[in-house]
């Protein structure tokens, strides 16, 4: 499976692949050359490259390691004994063994999560700890004392200098694949999802099956596209905006963006403030719910409701 997906074919297995901002990878690298790496946790959106750093700097150590996923494995039962039948082992290496706990911010934070301070305390001689986590905040304080915090940030300075970098990677993935591709197409992609990599490299790769990526698969995102979803909430058009979400295969946080980016356009100015508050309510709840385009559709709806249209 993981030759199957792009994402695993061509994650990055060292610091210096990885694409990052200067200080990080400066960061991260500093941690490698020393041999030292301290109990993680690392913040940041979707895709920016958190467990492939995790991953990148322990491989780069030979350590052994093994991966568990908060949000799929996260009972307190399930913790204590992957934990426990890993980190009471001998290493396979003189290196100390790691356990990367991915979405920690899924975790119970009234059960799980102080159990897991138990695991750091009782297991911190044989085996350290990095977590991965969308939202910091939601992560128990006890474990922020525990951890070196590093927040994958990217300055606005920075996005013009990585979307290159990232643009040169899907140029190579794309080239071993035997994929035909327009680059003005594939640039337009990167910057719709940016810094979300690993959502990139996911889309090109569902779209490649057909053997060329053009401007085709941009529809989604074209400006008549969401100028006639506007029109549906403008005129409260109920039925055709939920159609319209049904047709169209479109990430939620880039369409937030981008209604956020067009309000002073389109929508009078009393009103673009309630329309910064439910698309932050429901960019929140996108973390947690169960289906998206249902939640999609609530947030339109309000918008369509509580927001007055030029």
């Amino acid at each position: 499976m993981e030759e199957v997906l792009w994402v695993e074919k061509y994650r990055p297995k060292s610091i210096d692949d990885c694409v990052l901002p200067t200080s990080l990878k400066e960061t991260f690298s500093e941690m490698v050359d020393k041999k030292q790496i301290p109990n993680l946790l690392l913040s940041g959106g979707p895709g920016v490259g958190k467990t492939t750093v995790a991953k990148a700097m322990l491989e780069s150590l030979n350590c052994d390691y093994i991966v568990i996923n908060g949000s799929m494995n996260g009972n307190i039962d399930t913790l204590r004994n992957e934990i426990k039948d890993f980190a009471s082992t001998i290493s396979f290496t003189t290196t100390r063994k790691f356990v990367i706990l991915d979405e920690a911010d899924y975790l119970n934070a009234q059960s799980t999560q102080p159990a897991l301070r138990n695991f750091m305390e009782e297991y911190s001689k044989n085996c350290g700890f990095i977590l991965t986590c969308n939202f910091k905040n939601r992560i128990i304080d006890p474990l922020h004392s525990r951890c070196s915090v590093v927040e994958f940030k990217i300055d606005k300075n920075d996005k013009p200098k990585l979307a290159s970098n990232f643009m040169k990677r899907v140029d190579y993935i794309l080239t071993s694949e035997n994929v035909e591709y327009d680059k003005k197409v594939v640039a337009q992609m990167i910057m719709n999802y940016f810094p979300d990599w690993r959502r990139v490299i996911n889309e090109l790769q569902r779209y490649s099956v057909i053997g060329e990526i053009d401007v085709g698969i941009l529809s989604n995102f074209g400006e008549d596209n969401i100028n006639k979803l506007i029109g549906f909430l403008k005129n409260k058009q109920f039925e055709n905006m939920r159609k319209w979400v049904a047709e169209n295969e479109i990430d939620t946080t880039s369409l937030f963006r981008k209604l956020y980016d067009l309000s002073s356009k389109v929508m009078k100015n009393t009103s673009i403030p309630q329309l910064a508050i439910t698309l932050a309510d429901y960019q929140y709840k996108a973390a947690f719910v169960a289906d998206h385009e249902i939640n999609l559709v609530a947030c339109l709806t309000e918008l369509m409701t509580d927001c007055e249209f030029k």
